[in-house]
């Protein structure tokens, strides 16, 4: 009887915990975004939660203390569309069309100049979607992602 005891609340337990684990992963997705501001390679991740809206922040691969947070929503029909607020003060309002579900491309207005980015994309295909400044190319140096001539 005790025997049966413990194996019930052990796979209560496992249970209970794998029930947390998995809402988490249904409602809610994190990608990578890469973004080009005012000529200035960013980086960062976006999380999409079930209802189409979502946080975003990125950070300058230039100067890692500068960052920017925002938030947005989307739907499949529509798109999306957001706000973004960086620790400089800069501001940006920004769209995005959906490829898939996790993968898109937007661009947007900064108040120091263009963005475009992508999200869920890998770089070397996010190239295609982003307005990188003339002569630049992106390259994964082994550690990070980094803007460099062509």
């Amino acid at each position: 009887m005790r025997k049966t005891l413990i194996t019930v609340m052990a796979a209560s337990i496992g249970l209970g915990g794998f029930a947390g684990a998995a809402n988490a992963g249904l409602f809610s997705a994190t990608g990578q975004v890469i973004a080009i501001l005012a000529g200035d390679l960013f980086v960062g991740e976006a999380e999409g939660r079930l209802s189409g809206a979502g946080t975003l922040t990125i950070h300058s691969q230039r100067d890692p203390s500068l960052t920017c947070h925002g938030e947005f929503t989307s739907s499949a029909a529509l798109g999306g569309a957001g706000k973004l607020l960086c620790s400089d003060g800069a501001t940006a309002d920004f769209q995005f069309k959906r490829l898939t579900v996790f993968r898109g491309f937007g661009t947007g207005t900064t108040s120091r100049g263009p963005m475009s980015f992508a999200y869920g994309i890998p770089h070397a295909e996010a190239q295609a979607y982003l307005r990188l400044p003339d002569g630049k190319k992106l390259m994964h140096n082994g550690t990070e992602l980094a803007m460099v001539d062509r």
